[in-house]
């Protein structure tokens, strides 16, 4: 059984197959420029070089005809025929209150998205193209929707509701919702298993820090808070998006700039965070670079992000009571040595000891490591994601019957037994 996992962004699609049976990875790569021109597809198979090729796609639809195309190619691809592929999960970024966990796709599923889709317009809205063009290239095909706020739907409602009217709430859907659910879901999975403990039994704070950036308090297994809200806006520093500001900024500038909301909106998303306060960059190993040279807004820039990761982490030890484990994920997460180092500094009253060493060689996105000493009463590790996994499984738990939410489905990769490939 190959299980397709798509994630469509406006401009991209991400795409992995993955080979149930032998439980490995048998093709993964992305088609980029989508609907923007110059577009291209970047196509992996273990084993193989990686193969490039230009290819105009004006919509999703084109490039995911491409994609079903590069798996079934006679010299690049991996499947002898299209038919192989059992369903295709899709990854949806907003599902709101409707969705608390992975469903299969019918039209009322699609509708339902569809009629939340003003909750996350810079998101939803592509995912949409691509379940539809997905279902129009293989119709025969189960196709599943996998929620990235499925997993904060757990939240109490003295953390997910904003001190606002409240019939914003009734009208709009206006509360916090979250995002990055399965990344979330995955790695909390994976520290309870290293913890040697039930995720039931454990309290830990992980930390999604990549382009996009958000933190989520874990309590008995469950998320009980996350730091995005409504949108992914919301919360940490993030590579464009300014994350926690004073509400009143933004107005205040609209009326000094003579700002449209749309206008202001993009600055918001798109020309915040580290791009605002360093001008030029958002990879932080740009702004690692500029700081060793001497350039104060990137070292700035190192403070700022550090220091509210710092604070995260002591807010969501007091929301949950006391944690097992802190956890560092995505990109940022994985491989930023120097940002964790800076987070997790000062925080020895909290029973995190950092081993610096350990840290400072910790920069992979295939180990799972801890980079705390023996002494240190709260473990912190360095676990990769693996939101794809999460995907797979969900669609063939569901194709199975034996789906039926993440408390209580039973992940592969929940088990001492589960090895990364």
């Amino acid at each position: 059984m190959d299980i397709l996992a798509l994630n469509c962004g406006s401009s991209s699609v991400k795409y992995q197959l993955f080979d149930w049976k032998k439980k490995q990875v048998i093709a993964k790569g992305m088609v980029e420029r989508v609907t923007i021109g110059d577009s291209f597809i970047v196509h992996e198979v273990p084993g193989r070089d990686t193969y490039r090729e230009e290819y105009e796609c004006p919509d999703h639809q084109v490039a995911i005809h491409l994609i079903i195309k590069m798996l079934a190619h006679p010299e690049y691809g991996v499947v002898k025929d299209i038919q192989q592929i059992s369903a295709v999960g899709h990854r949806v970024v907003h599902g709101g209150e409707k969705f608390t966990r992975s469903v299969m796709i019918d039209d009322n599923v699609l509708n339902a998205i569809k009629d939340v889709q003003h909750l996350a317009p810079l998101h939803n809205p592509p995912n949409i193209a691509g379940i539809e063009a997905a279902r129009s290239v293989l119709p025969e095909v189960p196709h599943v929707a996998i929620f990235d706020t499925a997993f904060h739907q757990t939240m109490p409602k003295h953390a997910y509701t904003y001190p606002l009217p409240y019939d914003w709430y009734e009208k709009y859907g206006v509360r916090r919702y979250g995002f990055h659910g399965t990344s979330h879901l995955y790695v909390s999975k994976r520290a309870a298993v290293l913890l040697g403990k039930d995720p039931k039994d454990c309290n830990i704070i992980t930390m999604h820090i990549g382009n996009g950036v958000s933190h989520s308090a874990i309590k008995g297994g469950v998320s009980v808070d996350t730091s995005m809200g409504l949108t992914p806006l919301e919360g940490a520093v993030m590579g464009t998006r300014c994350g926690d500001i004073d509400p009143a900024i933004p107005m205040f500038i609209q009326q000094q700039e003579n700002l449209s909301p749309k206008e202001l909106d993009s600055i918001l998303n798109k020309k915040s965070g580290i791009l605002g306060i360093t001008g030029q960059f958002t990879d932080r190993r740009d702004v690692l670079e500029g700081a060793a040279k001497g350039d104060e807004r990137c070292a700035l820039a190192l403070k700022i992000e550090s220091y509210r990761l710092k604070k995260y982490i002591g807010a969501y030890a007091a929301a949950t009571g006391g944690i097992d484990a802190v956890v560092f994920t995505a990109g940022v997460g994985e491989m930023g040595w120097q940002i964790r180092e800076m987070a997790l500094e000062g925080l020895e009253f909290m029973g995190i000891i950092l081993d610096r060493e350990k840290n400072k060689n910790t920069m992979t996105r295939k180990a799972e490591t801890l980079i705390t000493t023996p002494e240190s009463r709260v473990k912190v590790f360095v676990i990769p994601t693996d939101e794809e996994l999460v995907f797979t499984e969900d669609v063939v738990g569901i194709l199975e019957g034996t789906y039926t939410d993440h408390m209580n489905f039973r992940y592969s990769f929940a088990t001492r037994e589960f090895q990364r490939k």
